[in-house]
């Protein structure tokens, strides 16, 4: 009996040992995404409006982590997310796309793979339902890294895009923000201060969304797709589609996508900083964007935040607003799915 029992122990040893190495020598894989940041007052989303985002939120995390729980590319599980934040009306992306000071709609986007370096980008599109997906085609099938307004549109006709009508991303509720922020500006206009300085002072529903992945060879991925800014005019484009400030991805470093006053993001190629801060200055991922977030952008007067996730799937989701719509998974654990700093 002695001996059976310790030939029991032995083997059950060796099965934990086993099971203990290979879980050790799993490679990692991490997405995270965000729906936007910006003032998200607790006291006017209702728990049904909150519960719907966490849903949401959840879905896209989900089916990005499923394609790299199966082994698929950082790029697929981006745009798969993105997807999903696109087509719900709750975001500022797609479907939910915020209205130009016209009364139109003006999108834009941008993926990059940091496997190759490769990047592409659309600005201005008025006809796509989903930006993110004629970003990707820009990248992997043209010479280019950005295309904007009707020569993008043009160029998706010949990729064999269908053109949705501007109409498309119609709502009652962004109409009513479009409303809202007319009177606002009209307002600072005929004050003694200049409207274009103090625009960063009013609630333009900063809802930009996006992701970044880490895949199971190491190949890091980050996008990002918006609707713009609330009540935009002349053709404004913010960072999201500006390589370096709202999306940067490259292998062995990190993957980053932000959201917020992209004017901001564009000055201080927050994107880039927080990579480079990585590469060069061997700083954690949760330090380089605590300190571009936190310290050097609140300092400019820049609101927003980031998600990022490096080389050994570690994630920073770092934001200075009141509050920024995001999710988190990490080698197949369960989603972490936040809106506050608390919850």
């Amino acid at each position: 009996m002695k001996i059976k029992l310790a030939t029991f122990s032995l083997i059950l040893s060796s099965a934990l040992f086993m099971s203990q190495n290979t879980h050790a020598n799993e490679k990692p894989f991490a997405i995270a995404i965000h729906g936007g940041a910006g003032t998200i007052s607790k006291a006017n989303l209702t728990p049904e409006l909150r519960q719907a985002y966490k849903d949401k939120l959840k879905e896209a995390v989900d089916k990005g982590s499923k394609v790299l729980e199966q082994g698929g590319d950082s790029l697929v599980a981006v745009q798969t997310a993105i997807n999903v934040l696109e087509n719900s009306p709750l975001f500022n992306a797609g479907v939910g796309s915020v209205y130009t000071y016209d009364g139109g709609h003006e999108l834009d986007a941008s993926i990059m793979d940091g496997k190759t370096m490769n990047a592409g980008a659309v600005a201005g599109v008025r006809h796509i339902a989903n930006p993110i997906d004629l970003a990707l085609a820009v990248m992997n099938k043209s010479e280019h890294v950005m295309l904007s307004g009707a020569g993008a549109e043009e160029f998706a006709l010949t990729q064999g895009f269908k053109l949705v009508p501007n109409s498309h991303f119609d709502s009652d509720a962004r109409y009513q923000q479009l409303l809202d922020a007319r009177q606002k500006l009209q307002a600072a206009e005929k004050s003694d201060q200049i409207a274009g300085i103090e625009m960063k002072d009013l609630d333009y529903k900063f809802g930009t969304v996006g992701a970044v992945a880490l895949d199971k060879n190491g190949n890091l991925a980050a996008g990002t797709s918006t609707g713009g800014m609330t009540a935009k005019r002349f053709g404004r484009i913010g960072d999201s589609p500006v390589i370096g400030a709202g999306t940067y991805a490259e292998n062995g470093v990190c993957a980053v996508s932000a959201t917020g006053h992209g004017e901001f993001f564009i000055r201080y190629q927050v994107a880039g900083d927080i990579c480079a801060k990585v590469k060069y200055q061997q700083k954690s991922i949760i330090q380089a964007a605590d300190e571009v977030i936190d310290q050097r952008l609140i300092t400019a007067g820049g609101s927003g935040g980031v998600i990022a996730v490096d080389h050994r799937g570690n994630i920073a989701t770092p934001f200075n607003t009141e509050g920024m719509y995001r999710a988190t998974r990490s080698n197949g654990e369960p989603a972490q799915v936040m809106i506050w700093q608390d919850q």
